[in-house]
């Protein structure tokens, strides 16, 4: 079921909420080869994923999407991991698994790669075919195919989506605890902040900072690339801008599983993704605030635990300021009482 919308949400977004949020069953996976092959040259799909140390994990998301999706069912063609510069054993143990694996500094050599996440998918668009580009993080536990078909399947079968994102639970898994949503935390304190207050037609994505998520070739090379953290939200919003609100999607997947940051990691994501927005804003010419609040309000989502769907919640976002208090008539004649001190409680 797709999320519940609120009335504060703003029209388009809820009518959005409604005709743009599936979930994986809503295609079976077996129906998709027949989408695929009646879409010709435009059904291919490539799958990257960017990694950086992640020997722990990428074998076995490739060795699943390879089995599943590759050999069991014609859907993906072509399974890329492109390697930003491992100490470990990432590369080996990916091309063991069946990737192709590709060196991030081995891509546009005569440019000097910039470190960060974007820089990679960013690249990885110059070494794959596929019409329809699938991001998926390597470092993912419990890796479910769904995360891939569920994801892909509008692109196959709607044509006109342009962009479509998983969203699904993140439990924070850490010393032994496990809090059922208490994972994406610069999603909550940064991202969906952000969103809400300046670009509140995405108030509807449960996961804009998801790191699986597939588009069109031909959307995705025409919008910038930040080359770290704030990728996700950067190409959010330029798809926003470049395609419109309807031809973004997104689709529960379930549950996703991965590895968390320290603190000090999330600081620095969250300064980043800021900062991107910031960028955004001032290219538009929208920076002021008064300008820009427009919608002051958080749309917020949990999953019910009766109809698993997910369910939005809008609260407003105050910001109520009082002016100096020697501003203030009241004040100023307080202040000319006999035996009025500052500091002495009166």
């Amino acid at each position: 079921m797709p999320p519940e919308p609120t009335p504060e949400l703003l029209p388009e977004t809820a009518s959005w909420l409604r005709r743009r949020s599936w979930s994986a069953a809503d295609r079976p996976v077996h129906t998709l080869p027949a989408a695929k092959r009646a879409l010709g040259p435009a059904g291919t799909v490539s799958v990257v994923l960017p990694a950086l140390d992640e020997e722990a994990t990428v074998g076995e998301i490739v060795r699943i999407i390879r089995r599943e999706l590759m050999e069991r069912l014609p859907l993906v063609d072509e399974l890329v991991v492109v390697d930003s510069g491992s100490a470990d054993a990432t590369a080996e143990v990916a091309a063991r698994a069946g990737a192709t694996v590709v060196h991030r500094d081995a891509i546009l050599p005569r440019l000097p790669a910039a470190p960060g996440k974007g820089e990679v998918l960013w690249r990885s668009l110059l070494v794959t075919r596929g019409e329809i580009v699938c991001f998926v993080d390597a470092d993912l536990r419990e890796f479910d195919p769904a995360l891939v078909s569920g994801i892909i399947g509008p692109l196959l079968t709607e044509p006109d989506i342009q962009l479509v994102k998983a969203m699904y639970d993140r439990p924070l898994e850490t010393d032994g605890a496990v809090v059922p949503a208490g994972g994406g935390r610069v999603t909550e304190l940064v991202a969906r902040p952000l969103l809400n207050l300046h670009w509140p037609e995405l108030a509807g994505f449960v996961q804009p900072l998801g790191g699986e998520y597939a588009a069109r070739r031909s959307l995705l090379e025409r919008l910038p690339f930040p080359t770290g953290y704030g990728v996700e939200l950067g190409l959010l919003v330029d798809a926003l801008e470049t395609a419109g609100l309807d031809a973004l999607a997104q689709v529960d997947v379930g549950v996703r599983h991965h590895r968390h940051q320290d603190g000090q990691a999330l600081g620095r994501m969250a300064a980043t993704i800021y900062r991107t927005a910031l960028e955004r804003l001032d290219r538009a010419h929208r920076l002021k605030a008064s300008a820009d609040l427009l919608h002051p309000r958080l749309t917020q989502f949990t999953r019910d635990p009766r109809t698993r769907a997910f369910t939005a919640h809008t609260h407003p976002v105050t910001a109520v300021e009082r002016p100096p208090m020697h501003t203030v008539p009241e004040y100023a004649t307080r202040r000319r009482e006999p035996g009025f001190r500052v500091g002495r409680g009166s």
